[in-house]
């Protein structure tokens, strides 16, 4: 709602302008009801008056202008050839968007900007869960037990008997696919260093799969958890990446390689068949309630409304106490 302008006075179209493009906190989504992903190469991301936008210059066309919707983007994932200013990606940090540096095609991460969390609750469940050995392999077990579905294991299933039934369950996913495809044999390869001579499966995957790491990357970041905590992965920044990337592979970006396997771009046509899948599965709720759910599975949470949330502060006898309080009196 904007507060209306007192008599006498006016505001110029630059200041509206300004203002528009400050977000407030009522005027940002929650993640699970952001889009998906934007892939973007050779182009020039810079900030102005109305928003941020890309600028694409062509021999052809000349330079174009494209604003993006910042405030409605879990991730942006710039390839080689872009640039980006500071105010720019002050803005989107401002939206929580994460900003992910890839390679070309989006095939591989290397860095990423990440935007203020906006509370440590989810933090401090992970962390606490991922420090005790006991709690750890409990996560780790509904990780297996979410791909099996439910009251497919055996209770007395150890972990590493679930790392083997996944084995098989993942090669026979392949060979199922393969025939119905019929392409023949199918060996999942990855090796950056000869990528060109891959096959148009293998490397539809790998561009989906990249994909599919930065959606789970900003879900965990907008939580305020630690994509480097895993509980099946471990010793890399993108364990936790990984253990959640795995619960959705077998659905969504191993049938869509397999249906790629005659292209001849298969990595743009993963990138772009993945994006619009997502508006199907609807893919960030289900990560946002996915990772919940494994951190706590025995309450019913959400995402904490900001406009609520204050800095508490920890006490070693009763835990947490409220911050934004003067606590002189009570020494």
């Amino acid at each position: 709602m904007t507060r209306p302008t007192a008599p006498g006075t006016q505001r110029s179209p630059a200041d509206a302008r300004r203002r528009l493009a400050s977000p407030t906190v009522a005027m940002l989504p929650r993640v699970a009801d952001s889009l998906s992903f934007l892939y973007l190469d050779i182009v020039r991301i810079h900030q102005d008056d109305t928003g941020v936008c890309a600028e694409i210059t062509s021999e052809r066309r000349g330079t174009e202008t494209v604003y993006l919707p910042t405030a409605a983007l879990s991730c942006v994932l710039l390839g080689p050839g872009t640039s980006i200013t500071a105010r720019a990606l002050a803005t989107l940090a401002r939206h929580g968007t994460t900003v992910l540096i890839t390679g070309s095609g989006a095939v591989r991460c290397y860095a990423a900007a990440l935007p203020d969390s906006l509370t440590t609750t989810w933090l401090e469940r992970q962390t606490r869960t991922w420090a005790d050995d006991t709690q750890r392999l409990a996560v780790a077990t509904a990780m297996y037990e979410k791909r099996f579905g439910p009251a497919t294991v055996p209770a007395a299933t150890t972990l590493a008997q679930l790392r083997g039934l996944e084995g098989q369950r993942v090669k026979a996913h392949y060979q199922l696919l393969a025939r119905q495809y019929k392409i023949g044999r199918f060996r999942r390869a990855y090796d950056p260093a000869s990528w060109a001579t891959q096959d148009p499966v293998n490397l539809a995957l790998s561009a989906a799969n990249t994909c599919l790491y930065g959606v789970v990357h900003a879900a965990i970041l907008a939580l305020g958890c630690s994509p480097a905590l895993g509980y099946v992965h471990n010793g890399n920044q993108q364990a936790f990446v990984y253990d959640i990337a795995d619960l959705y592979k077998a659905d969504l970006t191993i049938p869509l390689a397999f249906s790629l396997h005659a292209s001849t771009n298969p990595e743009a046509e993963a990138r772009r068949s993945f994006r619009d899948g997502l508006r199907l599965f609807k893919l960030l709720p289900r990560i946002v309630a996915d990772i919940q759910h494994l951190l706590d599975p025995h309450t019913t949470h959400d995402v904490p409304d900001p406009d609520e949330q204050l800095v508490d502060l920890w006490d070693p006898v009763v835990g947490t106490i409220p911050g934004g309080t003067n606590h002189a009196a009570i020494t």
